[in-house]
């Protein structure tokens, strides 16, 4: 396949789309990093670079619901078409769907990259299916619900949400079963995932301020506004933040704001008995959330231990002692992580699998164990994600996820903290991990993570009496899940253990 120019008689940026479904399909290739890797040899108007975009991630976003409609018009299974023409059916029900394209336009271009992509035979194929696609939209007004005969919504919620909302259903009973059956709320955090993310920047406290950061965007001629939730947080409305100076510099980094959130509140809880200062970022790669740890242990007080001898008073603040060390398995990833830490005196990088930390056992005062997951929280940043992911995925991925908790645990001292983390929402690999290792473990206690300090925005003002109401977004607890549609953030997922007891 020609990446270098555009065929003739097709338009770029439909072009350029198709060429990325292509890799999608061909080479499993990763929508997010394909595009910008084409975009930067085509000469493409801003508009058509803006187009290819919408049409890229949208087609694959939809790419179930695209197949079911295209399967109401075809005499034939759509998974028998032609790779290649199917990709541009999708291209092309897309723009019927969910574009502001005319349907004549949109069929037309259709029909022209498919010429210029796989010849002549397939042309007459691919106008049929597009004229009753547009004719089938014209008749039910574009109601998803009547073109793809979803069940209704009352009778079997998945199956209709599943229709609507172009996910697999087995993604939206997760979405349902961690949202305690709430069809009005799975319906708001599938939409959620067809929203294109912004982009959040961590400043990166000791380096540069919140403020700061906000004022050098507006200096390169980027807008911003301090987050919502973390201190540190910046969001950009558009722009590439490649080109800020503390970016370049390692000032700032791009970071989820509910990535900086779980880190923060690890950060915040406080331990009980004598802190030997060391903390531990056992699943580090890349390094987002090992950097902020240790900016925060370089500049920030902690909540202190207290009891034993030479201790101090349980809860009183002390200065960090500034100890990371960020573990990593893999060459790539553990080179991402110690680019992440350059500058960072007290955080080191080892080459390590988490599941057997190269420490004695009792040596950290708090671990972050971000475990491998199945990324359903963060799938409208990867949209081809949702039909690659099976649940099969999640089954194999357990193990390793309790293995780590137990590891995580086994490492921190009497009195410290772990911070079990994921950015998902399915209740395999969140809450039912952690109720898995605490049953076995008589030594840890769960605690209640909306108390943390650095959550408190979030539920401002919605507590009830006893600061425990499951109404501040945070859910009934003890555990937090953030959630794109309600917090703005990945779906991010957080348990607070203590080891010896409260």
């Amino acid at each position: 396949m020609s990446t270098s120019a555009p065929r003739r008689g097709a338009d770029p940026a439909r072009l350029l789309a198709w060429e990325v479904l292509r890799a999608v399909d061909e080479r499993g290739a990763y929508a997010n990093l394909m595009l910008p890797a084409l975009m930067a040899g085509r000469r493409l108007s801003s508009r058509d670079r803006g187009l290819a975009t919408e049409l890229t991630y949208g087609s694959l976003r939809a790419q179930g619901m695209l197949d079911g409609v295209l399967g109401t018009v075809t005499s034939r299974p759509v998974d028998t078409v032609d790779p290649p023409v199917r990709d541009a059916l999708r291209l092309g029900a897309y723009q019927l769907l969910s574009t502001r394209v005319p349907a004549r336009a949109a069929v037309a271009s259709t029909v022209d990259l498919v010429r210029a992509t796989c010849g002549e035979r397939p042309v007459r194929f691919a106008n049929a299916v597009l004229r009753r696609v547009a004719a089938r939209i014209e008749e039910t007004a574009g109601d998803l619900a009547l073109l793809l005969s979803a069940p209704d919504v009352d009778l079997d919620p998945a199956g209709h949400l599943a229709a609507v909302s172009a996910h697999p259903r087995w993604i939206v009973e997760v979405v349902l079963e961690a949202l305690g059956g709430d069809v009005a709320g799975a319906r708001a955090a599938l939409a959620a995932n067809d929203t294109r993310p912004g982009v959040h920047l961590v400043a990166r406290p000791g380096r540069i301020s919140a403020d700061e950061l906000v004022a050098q965007a507006a200096e390169v001629g980027l807008r911003a506004h301090r987050g919502p939730w973390s201190p540190h947080a910046v969001h950009l409305d558009g722009g590439d933040p490649g080109i800020l100076p503390a970016v370049i510099s390692g000032d700032a980094a791009v970071q989820d704001e509910g990535s900086q959130l779980v880190t923060l509140a690890l950060a915040a809880v406080p331990t009980s008995g004598r802190d030997s200062g060391l903390t531990v970022d056992l699943c580090a790669g890349p390094g987002g959330k090992a950097a902020l740890l240790a900016a925060l242990l370089a500049t920030e007080p902690v909540p202190g231990g207290g009891g034993g001898p030479g201790g101090r008073p349980a809860g009183e603040q002390r200065p960090a002692v500034g100890r990371l060390l960020a573990m990593e398995p893999r060459a790539a990833r553990a080179g991402l992580v110690a680019a992440s830490l350059a500058g960072f005196r007290a955080a080191g990088t080892v080459r390590a699998d988490g599941r057997f930390p190269p420490l004695r056992p009792g040596a950290a005062d708090r671990v972050l164990v971000d475990v491998p997951c199945s990324g359903l929280g963060a799938l409208r940043r990867r949209p081809e994600a949702r039909w690659r992911r099976t649940p099969a995925d999640v089954t194999t991925l357990v193990p390793l996820q309790r293995q780590l908790l137990v590891a995580a645990l086994d490492l921190v001292r009497p009195g410290g903290v772990v911070a079990y983390v994921t950015c998902s929402p399915h209740p395999e690999e969140t809450s039912e991990v952690v109720n898995a290792v605490a049953r076995q473990r008589a030594d840890i206690s769960v605690l209640d993570a909306r108390r943390s300090p650095a959550l408190a925005d979030l539920g401002a003002g919605t507590l009830g009496a006893e600061g425990l109401g499951a109404a501040d977004g945070l859910g009934a607890g003890p555990f937090v899940q953030l959630w794109p549609h309600l917090h703005g953030t990945d779906a991010m997922f957080l348990a607070l253990l203590r080891r010896g007891g409260d």
